[in-house]
């Protein structure tokens, strides 16, 4: 049994002055990260009417960020991440008001949109591995599990208030919403300017060079790079729900308001994982988090028969705690373990890996349940998590795994830090 002990005894990282900024930065970031997609939806079809312009501007944002991953790994280590962070949220705060104003002016052209969303889909591509280094940079070892969990707290309330956000920014004119996006991403990169971030620049080398240095880190170690394995199936599993939930919700569960109660107590699964995550110290967060992510196998198997609605729903929740406690104790354990000079890159590659199935899902869910009936694809979806999470339990690395030993970190210190 893994053991575990209260963290209440380390002062919590957002009574220090420079993780209250980055944390109020992240914080607004996330929650324009959450608006942006519902709002888009929204904008686009009632501006076009076309799914194939939304599709065409989702494609835009996406391909741009898993093509340039590993290169935004390769920047963070090389350019001090405050200054990577910095530049991308100016970049994004620049594409959103730039929507924002063609959606005001009134039947915008598809290109200039297409266009600015792959901008942006660029700059998050450079700005997803920043933020690992930067709670290294700003953070003492005891208390960045805390930090973590702190962010995916603010994560997950993001993720809920996100889409009724959307909801009443549209009411004035789609446009606004984005202005209203890009003015949070200004403000975020504005809290950044005067933060004093903690960088150890790697050695001069080529480019592909720093390339194969941070797939190295990640194939050298047995329990990154299988639960990476877990994580992408988990991913290519939650977009196969994502595109077959709803209808089944609507056809055999009730209606919509099943599938926006699903939705909410996701959220609400996520935050409660995540304040869990804050409050525990596990010697094997690899291993604990990997297990809690087989759990979301239930909610796919229950979908598949379907089970009654108030069973799916609870389930689902108690899944999503489970990616709740995993994030901040999988971003905790490898902060402690790779150094900081590759870490950009290594979780560029992180990134990567876990989100390259989730197109797949995309494809793949609806088109074997027209063939076989989506029972078939949510059944076999639901195996696979079960048994990938699963089987990492059998790797040596990932069940021998242990976080190293830190200092505690005094009250007053951190008041003072």
């Amino acid at each position: 049994m893994t053991a575990t002990t209260s963290v209440e005894s380390v002062a919590h990282p957002l009574r220090t002055r420079r993780f209250q900024v980055l944390f109020t930065s992240r914080t607004l970031a996330l929650l324009g990260d959450a608006v942006v997609p519902v709002a888009l939806g929204l904008a686009v079809l009632e501006a076009t009417g076309s799914t194939s312009a939304l599709a065409l501007l989702l494609g835009c944002a996406m391909v741009p960020r898993l093509l340039l991953l590993p290169v935004g790994g390769v920047a963070g280590d090389r350019v001090n991440v405050r200054t990577v962070a910095l530049t991308t949220a100016l970049v994004r705060s620049v594409t959103q008001i730039f929507v924002g104003l063609q959606l005001l002016a009134g039947a915008p052209a598809l290109w200039p949109l297409a266009v600015a969303e792959a901008l942006g889909g660029v700059a998050t591509a450079f700005a997803q591995p920043t933020f690992s280094p930067l709670v290294i940079g700003t953070v003492p070892e005891a208390q960045r599990q805390q930090a973590n969990a702190a962010v995916a707290a603010a994560s997950s309330a993001a993720r809920l208030a996100g889409p009724p956000l959307a909801g009443v920014l549209l009411l004035p004119g789609s446009g606004w919403a984005f202005i209203s996006v890009g003015v949070g991403y200004a403000v975020s990169a504005a809290l950044l300017m005067p933060l004093r971030v903690a960088h150890v620049r790697p050695p001069r080398r080529a480019f592909l060079a720093d390339l194969r240095e941070g797939w190295t880190e990640v194939r050298s170690r047995d329990w990154y790079w299988t639960s990476l394995i877990a994580h992408a199936v988990w991913n290519g599993a939650a977009a196969v729900l994502a595109t077959l939930g709803p209808a089944i919700a609507l056809r055999e569960l009730g209606g919509r308001n099943v599938w926006v109660t699903m939705s909410t107590v996701a959220g609400v699964g996520l935050l409660l994982g995540s304040l869990v995550a804050g409050r525990v110290r596990l010697r094997n967060p690899v291993l604990t988090g990997n297990l809690a992510l087989a759990s979301y196998a239930a909610p796919l198997a229950l979908l598949a028969v379907p089970a009654p609605a108030p069973v799916i729903i609870t389930v689902y929740g108690l899944a999503m705690a489970g990616l709740g406690f995993l994030n901040p104790v999988w971003e905790t354990a490898v902060q402690q373990v790779v150094p900081g000079t590759v870490l950009a890159r290594v979780i560029s590659y992180d990134w990567l890996l876990s989100l390259a199935a989730m197109p797949v899902g995309y494809v793949l869910g609806p088109l074997a349940a027209d063939a076989w009936g989506p029972g078939v694809p949510l059944t076999v979806t639901a195996v696979l998590v079960g048994a990938t999470c699963l089987a990492t339990a059998l790797v040596p690395g990932v069940r021998h795994f242990r976080m190293p030993r830190e200092e505690r970190v005094p009250v007053d210190a951190t008041a003072a830090h």
